[in-house]
């Protein structure tokens, strides 16, 4: 089979929760180019609506460092191999592979869930992010704009949020952003995984380069908009060359910090990534994979609170020590600001909704 570009996922996981397996053969490809039909008909990304009954979910981790989020799409386009929200896809019906890639749920009632969330008595403002699962500014997001409105009702209400994306699509919506930060309700987190465009490509093969995401932190380090950096997932013998190179591109281009995840390939994950991982680095895989399973104890992917974002063992004792040095060198006297609540707006009796 082909190389399907502009995707991560080469393969279609089956579902652990599904009966049938699904499975597309060499030979029905054959048949459809004899019969002068286009198989990559069946890569084009189809969006869905669903309607879900609340749309801010309490976050149990306890080393996420979030207490709520809020999704407004399941699935995501962007195509990292490595990402954990992947298996959330088989919740839905669907693989964790090429399916979480080309079903995109989508959730456009989420606005007004949202609003009539912080209009609860019960709830006390507290920060709400933006995603925790999947990219809130993934391509459908250009399509669907429910970000946007999400960030909207958070302004109306003055509730702090936090915005994580590898995405510049970001910079659509800084207006509100600046609003937002105006009343210290804001922090955005970024993702960049590699300065190598090549890999970056390869890696997140639908996220914004390398080139946008650096004009990102730079327009917003120039409107005052605090900015951290996730070198989220360090995946050694891969980028974990770039820690001290990227730490000092990003500081230098406005960011106030810096934190890092380790690459953890649970549930499907493994299969999906391995096989991304053959096709894209076959002089390295083996030895990729072997690290991988170093900072896990031998295995791919590691559960346990507290130990499973960072790895244990010599290699994640490597990253960890790179990372002291380059926060203390890169980011000497730099932090974000903390969340200013004071300005909540508690919704009177009956008040109406803003969409």
């Amino acid at each position: 089979m082909d190389y399907k570009k502009g995707r991560g996922a080469q393969i279609n996981t089956h579902n652990r929760f599904a009966q049938n397996k699904y499975v597309v053969e060499d030979e029905y490809l054959e048949f459809l180019r004899l019969n002068d039909e286009d198989p990559s008909l069946e890569q084009k990304t189809k969006f869905i609506e669903v309607y879900p009954k609340s749309i801010v979910n309490k976050v149990a981790s306890p080393d996420v460092g979030m207490v709520w989020s809020m999704n407004p799409y399941q699935g995501c386009e962007h195509g990292c191999t490595y990402c954990y929200a992947r298996n959330s896809h088989e919740y839905w019906g669907y693989s964790a592979g090429s399916e979480f890639e080309q079903i995109i749920l989508v959730k456009k009632n989420a606005p007004q869930l949202l609003e009539k969330h912080l209009q609860k008595k019960s709830w006390e403002p507290e920060p709400i992010m933006l995603s925790g699962n999947t990219d809130c500014y993934q391509p459908a997001e250009a399509k669907f704009g429910i970000t946007r409105k999400l960030l909207e009702v958070l302004l109306k209400y003055k509730n702090p949020v936090g915005i994580i994306t590898k995405n510049a699509l970001i910079q659509r919506d800084l207006d509100i952003l600046k609003e937002l930060n105006n009343y210290g309700l804001l922090k955005v987190s970024l993702s960049i995984t590699s300065l190598e465009e090549g890999l970056r490509r390869k890696l997140e093969p639908r996220t914004a380069s390398v080139k946008r995401k650096l004009q990102t932190i730079e327009l917003f380090a120039k409107h005052n908009i605090p900015v951290n950096v996730m070198m989220a997932p360090i995946i050694p013998g891969l980028n974990s060359h770039e820690i001290l190179s990227l730490a000092k591109t990003v500081s230098d281009a406005g960011a106030l910090s810096i934190n890092y995840t380790t690459v953890r390939l649970n549930g499907q994950i493994g299969e999906i990534f391995l096989d991304w991982l053959d096709h894209n680095f076959p002089d390295r895989a083996q030895k990729v994979k072997h690290q991988i399973e170093e900072l896990h104890g031998g295995n791919l992917n590691d559960s346990e609170y507290g130990r499973r974002m960072r790895g244990d063992g010599q290699i994640a004792e490597q990253i960890r020590s790179l990372f002291v040095l380059a926060k203390r060198k890169y980011f000497k006297g730099k932090a974000m600001p903390e969340y200013n609540f004071e300005h909540f707006v508690r919704a009177p009796k009956g008040q109406m909704e803003l969409f």
